[in-house]
């Protein structure tokens, strides 16, 4: 049986795998005419992935599903190849890059284009916040690129396959000239690596941007109808307006448009006696003798049963060796749980003076579970173990007050740094 993948043929989640095919000699098969919102909602789809996301790869010993392990898939095919590196330093830095490109560049990419093409609500701050996230990455990788022709060695490896098709949604769709310009060595490393026989093959000729999508409003109600009056003999008849093209998005993510949402659970929780907005305003307001002011304020607001804490701690600090991709790593994080801003409160602590960092936090979350909407939409949840504060336990409590104040040193360590969630 061929190795079958199933998405769209301008997916770009799908040309991970596509290229990475090119480098190691493999024939991978794209499903003729598949059609969004049709063929990933056939049985035999859902049975390779349930939530009918896209691509995923049909190979003799079962379906892969999510892009990134698709590319990982096919790239280990044969073993004769240098896409994962000669050594195990890197392969750890192509993973880095990996996870780098997927979570800081091409998320913020992702909600920058995808909310103006009327895919994802169009909110100007999440904009804002989006573009500024993108910056910051763009300038990290244009800081490695300085001395770097490729990522990581002295070849294409799976990380600048990945990182390419992460920056080509932006390149070709939003992100103009006048935008990139500012970061030269990533385009110096982009426009070389789209122009790589086996990127070409695939990829076919890459142009940028000119324009930022202008923001799709959404269609407004008919009138109602006016009572039929006669027209004039010789009145000409008026043409009707056309819509604008919707710009095609079928490469845009891995998954389809999503619908309207019920309204949200915690909306119709009782009443609380604290109100989020005013511990926030507390928070922010509060420049000294904080303990007394803000911190006192905080357990005379906090509502045990409206409201419940919960610490959490990154699973994989031993990763955080590189101090600028674990702060972004957090910074990615808190961008992606703005879905929550009305219902939590966050502090995330960077700690350490030098490598491994660790990544701690402490949340507040309306209601007595981490919400189900967080869960589901926010995937860094996963890359944290989360533990229920028990506010009786005083030691837990003081552990409470040393992270809302950004204490120094912190559980007898320095802070590189505190981000707060408000």
């Amino acid at each position: 049986m061929a190795l079958i993948l199933h998405a769209g043929s301008t997916n770009k989640n799908a040309y991970k795998a596509l290229i990475a095919a090119e480098y190691v000699g493999v024939k991978v098969q794209l499903v003729q005419n598949f059609e969004m919102g049709v063929s990933n909602k056939t049985p035999k789809f859902l049975q390779m992935n349930p939530l009918g996301k896209v691509p995923v790869l049909e190979t003799p010993d079962g379906a892969v599903f999510e892009s990134n392990a698709i590319a990982r898939y096919v790239a280990r095919l044969k073993g004769d190849n240098s896409l994962y590196g000669s050594s195990p330093i890197e392969y750890g830095h192509i993973e880095q890059w990996i996870d780098f490109s997927s979570m800081e560049i091409d998320a913020n990419i992702s909600q920058w284009f995808l909310s103006r093409v009327g895919i994802r609500l169009y909110l100007p701050p999440a904009e804002e916040a989006a573009i500024t996230a993108l910056k910051r990455a763009l300038s990290a990788l244009n800081t490695h690129l300085t001395l770097n022709t490729f990522l990581v060695g002295h070849s294409v490896t799976l990380a600048d396959i990945v990182t390419t098709c992460n920056l080509y949604m932006g390149f070709s769709k939003i992100m103009t000239k006048s935008f990139t310009s500012e970061f030269p060595h990533v385009e110096r490393y982009f426009w070389t690596m789209v122009n790589q026989p086996n990127f070409r093959k695939v990829l076919g000729e890459v142009k940028q941007a000119e324009s930022i999508p202008p923001v799709q409003s959404a269609k407004k109600p008919a009138p109602p109808k006016e009572s039929a009056k006669p027209k004039a003999k010789d009145e000409p008849k008026k043409e009707a307006k056309k819509e604008p093209a919707k710009p095609k998005v079928e490469d845009a993510e891995e998954e389809e448009a999503p619908k309207p949402k019920a309204k949200n659970p915690l909306d119709l929780l009782p009443p609380s006696k604290m109100i989020l907005d005013e511990w926030k305003r507390l928070y922010s307001n509060t420049k000294t003798n904080f303990r007394e002011v803000a911190i006192k304020g905080f357990w005379d607001m906090y509502d045990p049963e409206g409201y419940s804490l919960w610490f959490c701690v990154y699973k994989y600090n031993d990763e955080n060796t590189v101090s600028f991709v674990t702060l972004n790593k957090v910074g990615g994080f808190l961008q992606r749980m703005d879905l929550a801003r009305k219902y939590a409160f966050g502090k995330m602590l960077v700690i350490g003076s030098e490598p491994p960092y660790k990544v701690k936090g402490l949340w507040l979350f309306r209601g007595q579970e981490i919400p189900q909407f967080v869960i589901d939409e926010c995937y860094d949840m996963e890359l944290y173990e989360w533990s229920k504060v028990d506010i009786s336990d005083e030691a837990q409590k003081e552990r409470v007050n040393a992270m809302i104040e950004d204490q120094e040193p912190f559980e007898g360590e320095a802070l590189l740094d505190a981000k707060c969630f408000k």
